[in-house]
Protein backbone atom coordinates (compact mmCIF):
# COMPACT_ATOMS: atom_id res chain seq x y z
CA UNK A 1 0.00 0.00 0.00
CA UNK A 2 0.87 3.35 -1.32
CA UNK A 3 1.02 6.07 2.01
CA UNK A 4 0.50 10.15 1.20
CA UNK A 5 2.37 11.83 -1.07
CA UNK A 6 2.74 15.64 -2.36
CA UNK A 7 4.85 17.18 -5.46
CA UNK A 8 5.80 20.43 -4.87
CA UNK A 9 6.40 21.94 -8.00
CA UNK A 10 7.45 25.19 -9.38
CA UNK A 11 6.41 27.98 -11.92
CA UNK A 12 10.67 28.35 -12.31
CA UNK A 13 13.76 27.49 -11.49
CA UNK A 14 14.55 28.97 -7.97
CA UNK A 15 11.09 29.88 -7.15
CA UNK A 16 11.66 27.86 -3.81
CA UNK A 17 10.22 24.59 -4.40
CA UNK A 18 13.50 22.91 -2.07
CA UNK A 19 13.07 24.96 0.55
CA UNK A 20 9.35 24.63 0.68
CA UNK A 21 9.74 20.97 0.75
CA UNK A 22 12.30 21.10 3.32
CA UNK A 23 10.05 23.73 5.40
CA UNK A 24 6.46 20.99 4.56
CA UNK A 25 9.14 18.08 5.84
CA UNK A 26 10.01 19.75 9.17
CA UNK A 27 6.15 21.03 9.99
CA UNK A 28 4.94 16.90 9.61
CA UNK A 29 7.59 15.93 11.39
CA UNK A 30 7.30 17.65 14.40
CA UNK A 31 3.54 17.06 14.16
CA UNK A 32 5.00 13.09 14.62
CA UNK A 33 4.01 12.26 10.71
CA UNK A 34 6.83 9.83 9.76
CA UNK A 35 8.03 11.54 6.31
CA UNK A 36 10.35 11.20 3.90
CA UNK A 37 11.36 13.76 0.99
CA UNK A 38 12.24 12.63 -3.03
CA UNK A 39 13.82 13.92 -6.04
CA UNK A 40 13.17 11.67 -9.05
CA UNK A 41 15.99 13.98 -11.00
CA UNK A 42 18.26 16.48 -9.28
CA UNK A 43 21.39 18.93 -11.67
CA UNK A 44 23.28 19.28 -9.32
CA UNK A 45 27.11 20.28 -8.16
CA UNK A 46 26.58 20.17 -5.06
CA UNK A 47 26.18 16.74 -3.71
CA UNK A 48 26.50 14.37 -0.59
CA UNK A 49 27.45 10.93 0.33
CA UNK A 50 25.02 9.12 2.60
CA UNK A 51 26.38 6.17 5.09
CA UNK A 52 25.98 3.57 2.46
CA UNK A 53 28.16 5.58 0.10
CA UNK A 54 25.46 6.98 -2.05
CA UNK A 55 25.73 10.08 -4.03
CA UNK A 56 22.52 12.22 -3.83
CA UNK A 57 21.94 16.18 -4.20
CA UNK A 58 22.95 17.95 -0.89
CA UNK A 59 19.00 19.69 -0.84
CA UNK A 60 17.57 15.81 -0.54
CA UNK A 61 20.45 15.48 2.60
CA UNK A 62 19.08 18.78 4.27
CA UNK A 63 15.58 17.55 3.54
CA UNK A 64 15.93 14.33 5.40
CA UNK A 65 17.65 16.07 7.97
CA UNK A 66 14.41 17.80 8.11
CA UNK A 67 12.46 14.77 8.07
CA UNK A 68 14.78 13.39 11.27
CA UNK A 69 15.79 10.46 9.43
CA UNK A 70 18.80 9.70 7.38
CA UNK A 71 19.01 10.35 3.60
CA UNK A 72 19.42 7.09 1.43
CA UNK A 73 20.08 7.23 -2.69
CA UNK A 74 16.16 6.43 -2.60
CA UNK A 75 15.02 9.91 -2.32
CA UNK A 76 17.29 11.17 -5.21
CA UNK A 77 17.21 8.15 -7.34
CA UNK A 78 19.17 10.25 -10.75
CA UNK A 79 21.67 12.97 -10.45
CA UNK A 80 23.12 14.88 -13.09
CA UNK A 81 26.27 16.55 -12.53
CA UNK A 82 27.29 18.93 -15.19
CA UNK A 83 31.00 18.47 -16.66
CA UNK A 84 30.31 21.08 -19.40
CA UNK A 85 27.98 23.25 -21.40
CA UNK A 86 26.76 20.35 -23.46
CA UNK A 87 27.32 16.82 -20.80
CA UNK A 88 26.84 15.36 -17.50
CA UNK A 89 27.92 12.50 -15.71
CA UNK A 90 24.73 10.45 -14.57
CA UNK A 91 24.54 8.99 -10.78
CA UNK A 92 22.08 6.21 -10.53
CA UNK A 93 21.48 4.90 -7.25
CA UNK A 94 24.01 6.90 -5.87
CA UNK A 95 26.87 5.50 -7.87
CA UNK A 96 28.38 7.02 -11.30
CA UNK A 97 27.00 5.28 -14.54
CA UNK A 98 28.60 7.38 -17.30
CA UNK A 99 28.69 10.70 -18.95
CA UNK A 100 25.52 11.43 -21.46
CA UNK A 101 25.13 14.79 -23.49
CA UNK A 102 21.93 16.50 -22.59
CA UNK A 103 20.51 15.32 -26.08
CA UNK A 104 21.77 11.44 -25.71
CA UNK A 105 19.85 12.23 -22.04
CA UNK A 106 16.44 13.75 -23.11
CA UNK A 107 16.54 11.34 -26.22
CA UNK A 108 15.85 8.19 -24.61
CA UNK A 109 17.91 7.35 -21.62
CA UNK A 110 15.94 9.73 -18.70
CA UNK A 111 12.98 7.85 -20.27
CA UNK A 112 14.49 5.06 -19.45
CA UNK A 113 15.15 5.30 -15.64
CA UNK A 114 11.11 6.28 -15.22
CA UNK A 115 10.60 2.36 -14.04
CA UNK A 116 13.45 2.82 -11.49
CA UNK A 117 12.22 6.50 -9.94
CA UNK A 118 8.91 5.26 -9.57
CA UNK A 119 10.06 1.49 -8.25
CA UNK A 120 11.84 4.23 -5.73
CA UNK A 121 9.21 6.20 -4.22
CA UNK A 122 7.27 3.24 -4.29
CA UNK A 123 9.27 1.96 -1.75
CA UNK A 124 9.35 5.14 0.19
CA UNK A 125 6.13 5.36 -0.03
CA UNK A 126 5.23 2.03 1.77
CA UNK A 127 7.54 2.47 4.35
CA UNK A 128 6.90 6.16 5.29
CA UNK A 129 3.65 8.11 6.31
CA UNK A 130 4.01 10.71 3.62
CA UNK A 131 6.21 12.01 1.23
CA UNK A 132 7.19 15.12 -0.26
CA UNK A 133 8.71 14.99 -3.70
CA UNK A 134 10.51 18.14 -4.85
CA UNK A 135 10.14 18.82 -9.00
CA UNK A 136 12.83 20.88 -10.97
CA UNK A 137 12.63 23.32 -13.53
CA UNK A 138 8.89 24.06 -14.24
CA UNK A 139 6.59 21.49 -14.77
CA UNK A 140 4.85 23.17 -17.52
CA UNK A 141 8.34 22.37 -20.21
CA UNK A 142 6.25 21.68 -23.10
CA UNK A 143 9.45 20.58 -24.71
CA UNK A 144 10.51 18.14 -22.00
CA UNK A 145 7.18 16.39 -21.13
CA UNK A 146 7.56 13.69 -23.10
CA UNK A 147 10.36 12.33 -21.80
CA UNK A 148 9.73 13.88 -17.61
CA UNK A 149 10.32 11.57 -15.06
CA UNK A 150 10.69 14.61 -12.41
CA UNK A 151 7.89 16.84 -12.69
CA UNK A 152 3.95 15.78 -14.32
CA UNK A 153 5.69 12.41 -15.03
CA UNK A 154 6.14 11.25 -11.70
CA UNK A 155 2.84 12.46 -10.62
CA UNK A 156 0.46 10.67 -13.13
CA UNK A 157 2.81 7.49 -13.02
CA UNK A 158 2.24 7.81 -9.04
CA UNK A 159 -1.29 9.64 -8.95
CA UNK A 160 0.27 12.04 -6.69
CA UNK A 161 -1.11 15.52 -6.67
CA UNK A 162 0.77 18.58 -7.02
CA UNK A 163 1.03 22.25 -5.37
CA UNK A 164 3.00 25.03 -7.73
CA UNK A 165 5.48 27.31 -5.84
CA UNK A 166 6.11 30.88 -7.37
CA UNK A 167 8.54 33.61 -6.57
CA UNK A 168 6.69 36.82 -6.49
CA UNK A 169 9.28 38.44 -5.39
CA UNK A 170 10.25 38.15 -9.05
CA UNK A 171 6.91 39.60 -10.53
CA UNK A 172 4.32 38.24 -12.40
CA UNK A 173 3.43 35.23 -10.10
CA UNK A 174 -0.43 35.33 -11.19
CA UNK A 175 0.52 34.83 -14.77
CA UNK A 176 3.03 32.79 -14.07
CA UNK A 177 0.34 30.32 -11.92
CA UNK A 178 -1.93 30.67 -14.83
CA UNK A 179 0.22 30.05 -17.50
CA UNK A 180 1.92 27.24 -15.87
CA UNK A 181 -1.57 24.90 -15.41
CA UNK A 182 -2.72 26.52 -18.75
CA UNK A 183 0.03 24.46 -20.75
CA UNK A 184 -0.55 21.03 -19.21
CA UNK A 185 -2.85 18.59 -20.70
CA UNK A 186 -5.92 17.52 -19.71
CA UNK A 187 -4.51 14.58 -17.28
CA UNK A 188 -1.73 16.50 -15.82
CA UNK A 189 -4.12 19.78 -14.87
CA UNK A 190 -6.30 17.47 -12.98
CA UNK A 191 -3.36 16.95 -10.62
CA UNK A 192 -2.37 20.06 -10.57
CA UNK A 193 -4.39 20.86 -6.72
CA UNK A 194 -3.14 24.42 -6.43
CA UNK A 195 -1.09 27.48 -5.72
CA UNK A 196 1.51 28.41 -2.79
CA UNK A 197 2.78 31.79 -2.85
CA UNK A 198 6.84 32.50 -1.87
CA UNK A 199 9.09 35.31 -0.96
CA UNK A 200 5.44 38.03 0.00
CA UNK A 201 6.58 41.22 1.15
CA UNK A 202 3.85 43.66 2.82
CA UNK A 203 0.69 43.28 3.83
CA UNK A 204 -1.59 40.13 2.65
CA UNK A 205 -4.80 41.89 2.40
CA UNK A 206 -3.91 43.92 -0.25
CA UNK A 207 -2.43 40.27 -2.37
CA UNK A 208 -6.37 38.81 -1.52
CA UNK A 209 -8.09 39.89 -4.28
CA UNK A 210 -6.02 39.01 -6.94
CA UNK A 211 -5.66 35.65 -5.46
CA UNK A 212 -9.46 35.50 -5.55
CA UNK A 213 -9.46 35.87 -9.03
CA UNK A 214 -6.93 33.12 -9.75
CA UNK A 215 -9.23 31.32 -7.81
CA UNK A 216 -12.25 32.12 -9.96
CA UNK A 217 -9.83 31.55 -13.32
CA UNK A 218 -8.63 28.16 -12.28
CA UNK A 219 -11.05 26.71 -9.87
CA UNK A 220 -7.79 26.07 -7.77
CA UNK A 221 -7.33 27.59 -4.32
CA UNK A 222 -3.52 29.02 -2.95
CA UNK A 223 -2.50 27.48 -0.16
CA UNK A 224 -0.70 30.36 1.31
CA UNK A 225 1.37 33.38 1.19
CA UNK A 226 5.23 32.75 2.93
CA UNK A 227 6.45 36.25 3.84
CA UNK A 228 10.18 36.55 2.94
CA UNK A 229 12.94 35.80 5.12
CA UNK A 230 16.03 37.36 4.94
CA UNK A 231 18.98 34.25 5.40
CA UNK A 232 16.30 31.44 4.99
CA UNK A 233 17.25 28.51 2.82
CA UNK A 234 18.68 24.96 2.68
CA UNK A 235 22.08 23.97 0.57
CA UNK A 236 21.66 25.23 -3.22
CA UNK A 237 21.06 22.72 -5.66
CA UNK A 238 22.98 24.91 -9.35
CA UNK A 239 25.54 26.93 -7.40
CA UNK A 240 26.33 30.57 -7.45
CA UNK A 241 24.68 31.60 -10.71
CA UNK A 242 25.78 34.52 -13.67
CA UNK A 243 28.31 36.45 -11.27
CA UNK A 244 29.97 35.87 -8.68
CA UNK A 245 31.29 39.00 -7.98
CA UNK A 246 30.01 40.72 -5.17
CA UNK A 247 28.16 37.66 -3.77
CA UNK A 248 28.96 37.73 0.14
CA UNK A 249 28.30 34.92 2.81
CA UNK A 250 28.57 36.75 6.31
CA UNK A 251 27.18 35.59 10.00
CA UNK A 252 24.71 37.83 10.68
CA UNK A 253 24.35 36.62 14.14
CA UNK A 254 27.11 38.26 16.30
CA UNK A 255 29.56 40.81 16.72
CA UNK A 256 33.41 39.45 16.26
CA UNK A 257 34.95 38.22 19.44
CA UNK A 258 37.73 39.52 19.03
CA UNK A 259 39.17 42.81 17.54
CA UNK A 260 39.88 41.61 13.93
CA UNK A 261 37.10 40.61 11.20
CA UNK A 262 38.45 37.55 9.54
CA UNK A 263 38.29 37.70 5.38
CA UNK A 264 37.89 34.53 3.61
CA UNK A 265 38.04 34.89 -0.25
CA UNK A 266 36.52 31.67 -2.23
CA UNK A 267 37.81 31.03 -5.97
CA UNK A 268 34.81 31.12 -7.76
CA UNK A 269 36.78 28.26 -10.23
CA UNK A 270 34.55 26.85 -12.57
CA UNK A 271 32.05 23.62 -12.13
CA UNK A 272 32.41 24.84 -8.47
CA UNK A 273 31.22 21.55 -6.52
CA UNK A 274 30.10 21.88 -2.81
CA UNK A 275 30.78 25.35 -2.57
CA UNK A 276 28.87 25.14 0.84
CA UNK A 277 32.06 23.77 2.45
CA UNK A 278 32.11 27.31 3.43
CA UNK A 279 29.47 28.05 4.89
CA UNK A 280 30.74 26.56 8.08
CA UNK A 281 32.99 29.72 7.93
CA UNK A 282 30.53 31.93 7.00
CA UNK A 283 28.56 30.94 10.09
CA UNK A 284 31.22 32.00 12.23
CA UNK A 285 30.80 35.72 14.27
CA UNK A 286 33.47 37.80 12.35
CA UNK A 287 33.99 35.92 9.58
CA UNK A 288 33.40 37.01 5.85
CA UNK A 289 33.49 34.86 2.96
CA UNK A 290 32.99 36.33 -0.39
CA UNK A 291 33.43 34.72 -3.87
CA UNK A 292 36.15 35.84 -6.25
CA UNK A 293 37.88 35.65 -9.98
CA UNK A 294 40.76 38.48 -9.79
CA UNK A 295 44.17 38.00 -8.25
CA UNK A 296 43.72 41.41 -6.87
CA UNK A 297 41.05 40.32 -4.72
CA UNK A 298 43.06 37.93 -2.82
CA UNK A 299 45.27 41.12 -1.61
CA UNK A 300 43.46 41.43 1.69
CA UNK A 301 42.34 38.12 2.33
CA UNK A 302 43.34 36.47 5.09
CA UNK A 303 42.37 33.08 3.80
CA UNK A 304 42.30 31.95 0.23
CA UNK A 305 39.97 28.60 -0.45
CA UNK A 306 40.31 26.87 -3.54
CA UNK A 307 37.09 25.00 -3.51
CA UNK A 308 36.14 21.47 -5.42
CA UNK A 309 35.38 21.46 -8.93
CA UNK A 310 33.73 19.26 -11.36
CA UNK A 311 36.52 19.57 -14.01
CA UNK A 312 39.80 19.75 -12.06
CA UNK A 313 42.00 20.54 -15.25
CA UNK A 314 39.64 23.18 -16.84
CA UNK A 315 39.56 24.92 -13.03
CA UNK A 316 43.56 25.02 -13.83
CA UNK A 317 43.69 26.86 -16.80
CA UNK A 318 40.97 29.10 -15.08
CA UNK A 319 43.34 29.92 -12.54
CA UNK A 320 46.16 30.63 -15.34
CA UNK A 321 43.76 32.78 -17.47
CA UNK A 322 42.61 34.82 -14.74
CA UNK A 323 46.39 35.39 -13.21
CA UNK A 324 45.00 33.58 -9.68
CA UNK A 325 47.69 30.69 -10.31
CA UNK A 326 50.61 33.20 -9.56
CA UNK A 327 49.09 34.92 -6.59
CA UNK A 328 48.42 31.47 -5.16
CA UNK A 329 51.92 30.62 -5.93
CA UNK A 330 53.06 34.12 -4.02
CA UNK A 331 50.53 33.29 -0.93
CA UNK A 332 52.37 29.75 -0.55
CA UNK A 333 55.60 31.27 -0.80
CA UNK A 334 55.28 33.74 1.59
CA UNK A 335 53.42 31.57 4.36
CA UNK A 336 49.78 32.87 3.53
CA UNK A 337 46.89 30.60 4.20
CA UNK A 338 45.81 28.76 1.62
CA UNK A 339 43.27 25.82 1.83
CA UNK A 340 42.59 23.42 -1.33
CA UNK A 341 39.62 21.56 -0.99
CA UNK A 342 39.08 18.05 -2.98
CA UNK A 343 39.50 19.72 -6.83
CA UNK A 344 41.18 22.56 -5.07
CA UNK A 345 43.54 20.48 -3.65
CA UNK A 346 44.20 18.82 -6.86
CA UNK A 347 45.18 21.84 -8.62
CA UNK A 348 47.72 23.06 -6.07
CA UNK A 349 49.45 19.55 -5.94
CA UNK A 350 52.84 19.13 -8.72
CA UNK A 351 50.86 17.18 -11.36
CA UNK A 352 47.36 15.60 -12.55
CA UNK A 353 47.41 12.50 -14.97
CA UNK A 354 43.50 12.77 -15.98
CA UNK A 355 42.69 10.10 -18.90
CA UNK A 356 38.94 10.35 -16.99
CA UNK A 357 37.56 13.76 -16.60
CA UNK A 358 39.24 16.12 -18.93
CA UNK A 359 41.03 13.11 -21.04
CA UNK A 360 44.00 15.41 -21.10
CA UNK A 361 46.99 13.23 -19.88
CA UNK A 362 49.53 14.59 -17.56
CA UNK A 363 48.94 18.56 -16.43
CA UNK A 364 51.23 20.71 -14.47
CA UNK A 365 49.40 21.48 -11.27
CA UNK A 366 50.99 24.78 -9.44
CA UNK A 367 53.47 22.84 -7.24
CA UNK A 368 52.79 24.17 -4.06
CA UNK A 369 51.90 20.60 -2.29
CA UNK A 370 54.14 17.72 -2.99
CA UNK A 371 51.28 15.84 -4.41
CA UNK A 372 50.73 13.79 -7.11
CA UNK A 373 47.07 12.91 -8.81
CA UNK A 374 45.79 10.34 -10.81
CA UNK A 375 42.10 9.95 -12.12
CA UNK A 376 40.60 6.45 -11.31
CA UNK A 377 37.65 5.67 -13.22
CA UNK A 378 35.80 4.44 -10.07
CA UNK A 379 34.76 6.98 -7.98
CA UNK A 380 35.77 7.44 -3.97
CA UNK A 381 32.52 7.77 -2.25
CA UNK A 382 33.07 7.46 1.86
CA UNK A 383 32.43 9.22 5.11
CA UNK A 384 35.70 9.41 6.57
CA UNK A 385 36.80 10.43 10.39
CA UNK A 386 39.92 11.68 11.61
CA UNK A 387 41.62 14.00 13.54
CA UNK A 388 43.41 16.97 12.60
CA UNK A 389 44.86 19.95 15.10
CA UNK A 390 44.16 17.87 18.04
CA UNK A 391 40.37 17.92 17.33
CA UNK A 392 38.11 14.91 15.93
CA UNK A 393 36.98 15.65 12.19
CA UNK A 394 33.95 14.07 10.21
CA UNK A 395 33.60 14.56 6.48
CA UNK A 396 33.18 13.08 2.92
CA UNK A 397 34.84 12.30 -0.28
CA UNK A 398 33.28 12.80 -4.02
CA UNK A 399 35.75 12.57 -6.03
CA UNK A 400 38.10 10.31 -9.26
CA UNK A 401 41.30 11.56 -8.41
CA UNK A 402 43.43 9.54 -6.25
CA UNK A 403 45.94 11.60 -4.41
CA UNK A 404 49.82 10.36 -4.07
CA UNK A 405 50.92 12.56 -0.85
CA UNK A 406 54.96 12.67 -0.87
CA UNK A 407 56.16 14.76 1.95
CA UNK A 408 54.72 17.51 3.95
CA UNK A 409 52.39 16.99 7.02
CA UNK A 410 49.36 14.90 7.46
CA UNK A 411 45.99 16.68 6.97
CA UNK A 412 43.08 15.31 6.60
CA UNK A 413 44.27 12.24 4.39
CA UNK A 414 45.90 15.04 2.61
CA UNK A 415 49.05 17.34 3.62
CA UNK A 416 49.94 20.75 4.72
CA UNK A 417 53.34 22.66 4.14
CA UNK A 418 53.75 25.97 5.87
CA UNK A 419 50.24 27.66 5.57
CA UNK A 420 49.27 25.86 2.78
CA UNK A 421 46.99 23.24 3.21
CA UNK A 422 44.69 20.36 1.26
CA UNK A 423 42.12 17.67 1.55
CA UNK A 424 39.84 15.76 -0.28
CA UNK A 425 37.33 15.90 2.69
CA UNK A 426 33.97 18.19 2.01
CA UNK A 427 32.43 19.28 5.06
CA UNK A 428 35.35 18.90 7.50
CA UNK A 429 34.95 22.49 8.92
CA UNK A 430 31.10 21.73 10.03
CA UNK A 431 33.53 20.17 12.47
CA UNK A 432 33.44 22.92 15.44
CA UNK A 433 36.60 22.14 17.57
CA UNK A 434 38.73 21.61 14.64
CA UNK A 435 36.82 24.80 12.74
CA UNK A 436 37.77 27.01 15.64
CA UNK A 437 41.47 26.05 16.17
CA UNK A 438 42.36 26.19 11.98
CA UNK A 439 40.41 29.52 12.45
CA UNK A 440 43.25 30.38 14.95
CA UNK A 441 45.78 29.18 12.77
CA UNK A 442 44.62 31.63 10.29
CA UNK A 443 44.34 34.30 12.38
CA UNK A 444 47.88 33.64 13.92
CA UNK A 445 49.48 33.27 10.23
CA UNK A 446 47.63 36.55 8.99
CA UNK A 447 48.56 38.26 11.91
CA UNK A 448 44.61 39.20 12.64
CA UNK A 449 43.40 39.86 16.12
CA UNK A 450 40.39 37.29 15.42
CA UNK A 451 38.72 35.23 18.23
CA UNK A 452 36.70 32.03 16.66
CA UNK A 453 33.51 32.24 19.09
CA UNK A 454 33.75 29.66 21.80
CA UNK A 455 30.16 28.07 21.18
CA UNK A 456 29.17 28.76 17.59
CA UNK A 457 27.26 25.37 16.82
CA UNK A 458 26.87 24.72 13.11
CA UNK A 459 24.86 21.44 13.80
CA UNK A 460 22.51 23.77 15.73
CA UNK A 461 22.68 26.81 13.23
CA UNK A 462 21.30 24.14 10.32
CA UNK A 463 18.92 22.67 12.76
CA UNK A 464 17.41 26.58 14.22
CA UNK A 465 17.31 27.04 10.10
CA UNK A 466 15.14 23.74 9.51
CA UNK A 467 12.69 24.63 12.28
CA UNK A 468 11.97 28.17 10.78
CA UNK A 469 11.19 26.71 7.92
CA UNK A 470 8.76 24.43 9.52
CA UNK A 471 7.39 27.99 11.16
CA UNK A 472 6.95 29.63 7.81
CA UNK A 473 5.14 26.67 6.81
CA UNK A 474 2.57 26.40 10.09
CA UNK A 475 2.41 29.79 10.88
CA UNK A 476 1.74 30.74 6.81
CA UNK A 477 0.23 28.28 5.08
CA UNK A 478 -3.28 26.17 5.39
CA UNK A 479 -1.99 22.89 7.19
CA UNK A 480 -5.27 21.10 7.48
CA UNK A 481 -5.70 21.83 3.95
CA UNK A 482 -2.65 20.40 3.00
CA UNK A 483 -2.55 17.55 4.78
CA UNK A 484 -5.87 16.52 2.95
CA UNK A 485 -3.97 17.11 0.00
CA UNK A 486 -1.20 14.62 1.41
CA UNK A 487 -3.43 11.92 2.64
CA UNK A 488 -6.02 12.21 -0.14
CA UNK A 489 -4.91 13.44 -3.58
CA UNK A 490 -6.09 16.39 -5.72
CA UNK A 491 -9.78 17.21 -5.20
CA UNK A 492 -12.36 15.66 -7.88
CA UNK A 493 -13.39 17.74 -10.86
CA UNK A 494 -10.89 20.64 -11.16
CA UNK A 495 -11.54 22.70 -14.26
CA UNK A 496 -9.78 22.68 -17.40
CA UNK A 497 -8.27 25.67 -18.31
CA UNK A 498 -7.87 25.80 -22.16
CA UNK A 499 -5.30 25.72 -24.17
CA UNK A 500 -3.63 22.81 -22.68
CA UNK A 501 -0.29 21.33 -23.97
CA UNK A 502 -0.41 21.48 -27.21
CA UNK A 503 -0.24 18.23 -29.68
Amino acid sequence: MNNGGLLVAGTTSDAGKSVVTAGICRWLARQGVKVAPFKAQNMSLNSFVTREGAEIGRAQAMQAQACRIEPTALMNPVLLKPGGERSSQVVLLGKPVGEMSARGYHGGRQQQLLGTVLDCLSTLRGTYDAVICEGAGSPAEINLRRTDIVNMGIARNAGIPVLVVGDIDRGGVFASFFGTVALLSPEDQALVAGFLVNKFRGDVSLLEPGLDMLHGLTGRHTYGVLPFRHGLGIDEEDGLRVSLRGTVRESSLAAPVGDDVLRVAVCAVPLMSNFTDVDALAAEPGVVVRFVDRPEELADADLVVVPGTRGTVRALEWLHERGLADALRRRAAEGRPVLGICGGFQVLGERIEDDVESRMGRVDGLGVLPVRVRFAREKTLTRPVGEALGERVEGYEIHHGVAEVTGGETFLDGCRVGQTWGTHWHGSLESDGFRRAFLREVAAAAGRRFVPAPDTSFAALREEQLDRLGDLIEQHADTDALWRLIESGAPQGLPFIPPGAPA
